[in-house]
Formats: C-alpha cells, structure tokens, sequence
C-alpha cells in the first residue's frame, strides 16, 4: 500500500494498493457482498468470507499480512477484521489470527494496527506519504520501500485522475522482474509463497463537501504477476 495523508483539512486520503493472493483462491472484486452490511463495498475472500480491503460512506480499512502473531493450530481468518473496522468493533480479545498491519482511514487521516503477537501497536500516520508492506511502516531496510517510497513521495497527486502519477511509478517498478526483491507487482513462488500480484486499487477517502467522499476503483490484471495497463475511471463526479 502507499498512503498519502494531507494536512488536516486539507484534501483527501489517497490509496494505491497492491494485492497479493493465491490465484486459485476464490475471491470476488469489488461490490456489496456482505446483505448484513449493506453500504460496505469491499474485495471479498469467498472462502472465509471476509476482506482484504472494504469501505462505507465513511472510511476505509486495508489489511496486509504479516508473519507471526497467534500460535494455534488453525488460526482464525484476518478478513473479518477488516469489517470489524467499519462496524467501529474493537479487535477481538484474544486476537487468534496469524499477523497483520491494519490501515483504517477516513476524512480526518488514517491510523496503522500492526500484530506480530502481543500486543498490537497503534499509531496515528503523521501528513505525507507512506508505505505498508510485509515490514514496519516505511522501512528503508525492505528493498520495496527503499526503492519506491521517494519515487511515490515526489509524485503528484493533485492530477485528474488522482493516480495518474503513482499508475506511472508502479509501471516503473513493473520494469523490474516480478521475483526481483524490490518489484511491486509479484511472483512470490521462488520464495515459498504460492502468491502473484492479482489487482490493483486506488481508494480515496475524504469529505463529500470537498473531496469528492469515499470511493475505489479497481483492476484486475490479465495475467497474474504481470503488469498491463490499469483500467480505472472514476465515479461520476467524483476527484
């Protein structure tokens, strides 16, 4: 994920997430799946039900896995803290699931829940633009950060779309073979994980009066692990 967090008052929250999965998962994209929940919109995990990304009318909550956290032998889904977030619900005591980073945003800036085991660590993101991935919040010692947090940082987003610039980073980084450390759009099998980059997202989360409110807009690439060139429209008369 890059997260861009204006000064308060400021603009909008924006978004750009990456999402890793196995392909043979089923999965369904962007939409209301959730008939108890009626005005969340989110990527939903078929098999456990849950998400990875979801939002309303008033925020946004994205999670990234981590390793560690619960030592059970079948631990729980992470997708259901993800609607946990938006129903304002605290996280379960104890926590049961394996670890996670979990961004919650909505028109005042965004906090960052990260779970290792323990207890989870909260912190408000400070204005500017960040990166989540399998490692601390903006870590220059993971070869991702490293190499595309200043890139992202310099990009602007005051474009219409939004995400011109930060589509053109990540088509940059796409350059880099998909098994390359510090590549964006992933092949994880080398490493052990059956996971290839499946889609992207880009999420704006702001005040209707100004910025246009919360909305996504995602792509699926053709092919799992390989960039193509994303298809993303904004809503009608959203910014």
């Amino acid at each position: 994920m890059v997260i861009r967090v204006p000064e308060p008052g400021q603009g909008a929250v924006r978004v750009l997430a990456v999402r890793d999965e196995n392909p043979h998962r089923p999965w369904r994209p962007l939409g209301a799946w959730w008939p108890e929940s009626p005005q969340v919109r989110g990527i939903q995990d078929e098999l456990a039900g849950g998400a990875w990304l979801a939002l309303d009318d008033r925020r946004l909550a994205v999670l990234v896995n981590l390793a560690g956290g619960a030592d059970v032998a079948v631990p729980t889904s992470r997708g259901h803290l993800v609607l946990d977030a938006l129903a304002d619900l605290p996280l379960p005591q104890p926590l049961t699931t394996l670890g996670f980073h979990l961004v919650a945003a909505d028109a005042t800036g965004a906090t960052l829940t990260s779970w290792r085991g323990g207890r989870p660590e909260h912190q408000r993101l400070t204005p500017g633009t960040h990166m989540v991935s399998h490692a601390d919040l903006d870590d220059p010692s993971f070869p991702r950060i490293a190499a595309w947090l200043p890139e992202f940082a310099a990009a602007s987003t005051d474009t219409d779309p939004w995400w011109t610039a930060w589509l053109g980073v990540l088509a940059e980084s796409a350059e880099l073979d998909p098994t390359d450390p510090r590549a964006i759009i992933r092949d994880n099998r080398p490493d052990g994980h059956p996971t290839l980059s499946l889609l992207v997202a880009a999420i704006s989360v702001g005040a209707d009066e100004d910025c246009g409110g919360v909305y996504a807009v995602m792509h699926e690439f053709d092919e799992p692990g390989v960039w193509d060139t994303p298809k993303l429209t904004p809503p009608s008369g959203r910014t």
